[in-house]
């Protein structure tokens, strides 16, 4: 009796935690579907049958004439933007009050991998970025261009190869390793070659930070819903022994030093090489309001993690968006043709060889780019956290600290009330003297204000330097199984992925 009493309370006392934040919204006076114990709004997501982007996007649409949208990811309520005036409050002018990414826990397990520019809070964050930012000049994105230039010509022959033999390529298998390629190469001075190595270890390292197994699917399930019953469960520990390897053996090999190569360790190094990082906190103040000053070493974990980033980061979404903008060429002759036209023209003033300067004078290919990328951007969507209350005058409603703000780009990127047929391939759309300077904070495919992606320059010229070196050779064309609309894979969490890749058919052009 006794027992079947402890039962009750224990199920009783589960069910309220669970169910402890479900009139959050309804309280606010904010639209929002009736929660799930458990799941929240998010059952679809946990049972994987719809990606966080797919989610985000059903809410969208299903309240089409509301500014925000109340959500509930398990128990922990979560605000939908569908207002680009209030994407640009949260990312830009109240900054302040939303500078955390929002995918780290509270008050759980510190994870070493997590303290890289994109995941990492707070005073971390700020310092990394404020010491970072000028690896990213245009001079010493110029100085990479060559080894992009190698890549790209491995690209060619292995294009080649499958055109020859008449068989179709996976387009998002092929950008992968360009891109694994170009990132060993310009990141970490290796010849990972992911072009010819069908068992590339640099590649298989690439597939494994994206998939997840059985256990670790379980452990995120776990921490989502009951965060501070788990606390400690580590995201990434599957991954920290093959980043510190990795990282270990490249510094050991240049004596701990910067070797003139102008990669991203050299760059690393040279900011470790400044000493202790020093700036004004964003989290602490002192009696009197002023900030507190933040400090922070650059040692070998934080080396590791900007590493880690610096690799998942642009592997994936540079092969994401690269092979789904092949895909609309293959689809749209008539743009591809004159893509292509200028592309031979380009090439032609310079002597036939892809180069930065050449890259750069390529505005037709980057609109088609910017396009592919506005259909399907590879991040679906933007994440940040209240750091403390915020009150939202012109929807008379305040939200409390650590609720999370989604910014739903794949149903921005698509609406029709900002881009009409969205569902047609234009890359017009982003000709300087047509694009709607309204859209600004619309069309979002690498964020905007101080957290946008730090990277945005470097993987644009990636893409665009990969893109020009395949259409400049062949010409892309659907393969036999190609499905005109692809789905996408319903367990990609923060890049979205196509499931069952890109097949293409590449024949060699006739010039």
């Amino acid at each position: 009796m006794i027992t079947l009493a402890v039962a009750v309370i224990l199920m009783v006392s589960l069910y309220f935690y669970v169910t402890r934040n479900f009139k959050y919204w309804e309280q606010r006076g904010i639209k929002h579907d009736k929660p799930i114990p458990f799941v929240g709004n998010d059952l679809q997501g946990f049972l994987f049958r719809k990606s966080m982007t797919q989610v985000a996007n059903d809410q969208y649409w299903k309240y089409p004439n509301e500014r925000v949208v109340g959500f509930f990811r398990a128990s922990q309520p979560e605000l939908i933007i569908r207002d680009p005036e209030l994407v640009k409050r949260i990312l830009i002018t109240d900054f302040d009050y939303f500078y955390k990414r929002g995918f780290t826990y509270e008050n759980t397990v510190f994870e070493p991998l997590m303290q890289n520019l994109f995941f990492a809070e707070g005073d971390v964050w700020k310092l990394l970025r404020q010491r970072i930012t000028p690896a990213f000049t245009s001079g010493k994105l110029k100085a990479m261009f060559p080894l992009i230039v190698e890549r790209a010509e491995k690209l060619q022959a292995r294009t080649m190869a499958a055109a020859v033999e008449g068989k179709p390529l996976d387009a998002r298998d092929l950008m992968a390793r360009f891109t694994t390629d170009f990132i060993g190469a310009c990141g970490f001075g290796l010849d990972a070659d992911s072009l010819n190595e069908e068992d590339s270890a640099f590649r298989k390292l690439g597939i494994k930070i994206f998939k997840f197994g059985t256990k670790d699917i379980i452990q995120l399930v776990l921490k989502e819903m009951f965060p501070d019953l788990f606390r400690n469960i580590k995201i990434w520990a599957r991954l920290e022994d093959d980043m510190n390897d990795l990282v270990g053996e490249i510094l050991r090999k240049r004596n701990y030093k910067p070797i003139g190569r102008n990669d991203f360790i050299d760059l690393i190094l040279e900011c470790q090489m400044k000493g202790t990082m020093k700036g004004e906190s964003i989290e602490k103040r002192k009696p009197d309001g002023t900030s507190e000053i933040a400090t922070l070493d650059m040692d070998l974990g934080l080396i590791a993690a900007q590493v880690f980033v610096f690799f998942a980061a642009g592997f994936e979404t540079s092969s994401s968006a690269t092979s789904f903008t092949l895909h609309q060429f293959a689809y749209h002759p008539e743009v591809q043709k004159k893509a292509q036209a200028e592309i031979d023209r380009v090439l032609a003033k310079h002597g036939g060889k892809l180069s930065y300067d050449a890259v750069k004078e390529m505005t037709y290919l980057e609109w088609a780019f910017k396009e592919g990328m506005r259909m399907f951007p590879s991040l679906g969507f933007l994440l940040r956290k209240s750091t403390r209350p915020y009150h939202f005058p012109d929807l008379n409603m305040t939200i409390d600290k650590n609720v999370k703000i989604t910014i739903p780009l794949q149903s921005l990127h698509n609406d029709p009330k900002y881009f009409p047929e969205p569902e047609v391939f234009r890359p017009e759309r982003f000709d300087p003297e047509d694009f709607d300077s309204n859209n600004k904070y619309v069309y979002l495919p690498f964020g905007e204000g101080p957290r946008a992606c730090i990277g945005a320059r470097l993987g644009l010229m990636q893409s665009l330097a990969g893109l020009a070196a395949v259409l400049s050779s062949f010409t892309v064309e659907p393969a036999p199984q190609t499905l005109r609309h692809p789905t996408v894979d319903p367990k990609s969490s923060i890049v979205q992925s196509i499931d069952g890749g890109l097949p293409l058919m590449f024949h060699q052009r006739k010039k």
